[in-house]
């Protein structure tokens, strides 16, 4: 027997570049000849809130007792030319998601949700449905390039017109929404086919531009009566100049969206690969605000990646007026539950990681248009566990902002924040923690 040392055997390793997920992927494509569609956001790592902390009150800040004295969570959208602006008890609203992406119960329990809270809900693409008005008590109607659904009576009944130019999972990509999830009542809204893929366009088909979208802003007041806020929505791609933009052509409110925002369906490659995150879209775009004078005038309102009552804070310090959550209110719902692991794992997936909405199998009854699945989501209980969640979120972020000494939360501001990472310091333009240097601001 030899008495030579036993090596021990190392664990292989996959290439950093060519790891198990993306070699899966070139033999998917290689088999198939067509591109990955999936809905949700981006999954892979970016800088985003956790890379920043607050600095707490001590000496040098005085903090607020957290149950005697006040912190207010209330916010006004849309005071600039709208007669009737916007009064939210929460800076948490629902971000558009449309009635054909999203089951009719589901749309339902996104109103009791935020209606319970005292929040705003968005339609989404494909029209407004009477069942989200009837439980909605503020609801925001989303103008899309694709004017599924659109007519001149609906936007005089919501409550604000949001006007999509882009979304931040895919900016300069239009929507999808395959054909198992065009049932007969989808279909009608949209004025399509039944069970044929519809893919919406990435521009609106009447203006081409800055000037142009000044027209059609004009042109809603004038359809409203000058009653409702009207709002733009971007992905994140170039903010300051884009929301600079939005200003100049007459928007009472802008909506950011940050590439961890999530999608029904549309290109992977979309996906992880166009747009920039959140963090890094805030500060350029409250700086065009300030530029123009119009910060806090025309408010912001930041979404793609929200989760807690910390991103809610952070988002807020940084400069936004509100933010808007879609996935984690889905979550909040029920979808992607693990009591479902089983039919998860049924349809190749698990629970947290399904992301084929477009297929129309959600077993939560959420992302689906069949009539068995949608029977699975009661509206009433999952508008009240929404409705628990935003509270929690309101709550979290009144936490944070009383232990900074703050009676508002938009009192809050940069100035409370360090980053944990050069990226984050860079882009929330906020020190690295432990010392007073701003990457590319000021001098270490």
């Amino acid at each position: 027997m030899s008495d030579a040392p036993k090596i021990p055997q190392t664990e292989p390793r996959y290439s950093a570049t060519f790891d198990k997920n993306t070699a899966s992927e070139i033999r998917r494509a290689a088999a198939t000849g067509i591109y990955d569609i999936r809905g949700a956001g981006a999954k892979r790592k970016l800088p985003h809130f956790d890379d920043l902390l607050f600095l707490g009150a001590s000496i040098s800040r005085y903090p607020l007792e957290g149950y005697r004295e006040k912190c207010g969570t209330d916010v006004i959208l849309g005071n600039r030319f709208a007669k009737k602006p916007i009064h939210l008890k929460t800076p948490v609203t629902i971000a558009g998601m449309s009635f054909g992406a999203l089951s009719g119960p589901a749309k339902e329990a996104l109103g009791r949700g935020a209606s319970a809270v005292g929040t705003s809900t968005t339609t989404g693409d494909g029209g407004m449905t009477p069942e989200e008005r009837g439980q909605s008590s503020i609801l925001v109607y989303q103008y899309l390039p694709s004017r599924y659904g659109m007519n001149p009576d609906d936007l005089r009944k919501a409550d604000a017109i949001e006007v999509v130019i882009g979304q931040g999972a895919k900016p300069g990509g239009g929507g999808m929404l395959l054909g198992q999830k065009i049932s007969d009542r989808v279909a009608k809204m949209r004025c399509l086919p039944k069970g044929v893929d519809q893919r919406s366009a990435c521009r609106h088909p009447d203006w081409t531009g800055p000037d142009d979208l000044e027209i059609k802003i004009a042109e809603i007041r004038e359809i409203t009566d000058w009653e409702k806020p009207i709002y733009v929505k971007v992905g994140a791609t170039r903010p300051y100049f884009d929301v600079a933009l939005a200003v100049k052509a007459g928007a009472d409110v802008v909506v950011l969206d940050g590439m961890q925002g999530g999608t029904a369906a549309t290109q992977e490659v979309f996906i992880e690969h166009v747009g920039i995150p959140i963090l890094a879209a805030i500060r350029p775009a409250v700086q065009a605000l300030q530029d123009l004078g119009m910060h806090r005038k025309v408010q912001l309102i930041v979404s793609g990646g929200i989760r807690n009552g910390a991103d809610v804070a952070k988002a807020l310090a940084l400069g936004a007026d509100a933010v808007a959550i879609g996935t984690a209110a889905l979550i909040a719902l029920g979808d992607n539950d693990p009591h479902l692991e089983e039919e998860y794992n049924k349809l190749g997936t698990t629970a947290g990681a399904y992301d084929d909405w477009h297929e129309g199998k959600d077993p939560a009854g959420i992302t689906t248009q069949d009539p068995e699945l949608m029977k699975r989501l009661d509206p009433v209980k999952a508008g009240r566990r929404l409705a628990n969640y935003l509270s929690v979120l309101t709550m979290e972020a009144q936490v944070i902002a009383r232990a900074c000494g703050k009676s508002h939360l938009h009192n809050l501001e940069p100035e409370d924040l360090v980053a944990l990472t050069l990226e984050a310091s860079a882009m929330a333009k906020v020190p690295l923690a432990g010392t007073n240097w701003i990457p590319g601001v000021s001098q270490f």
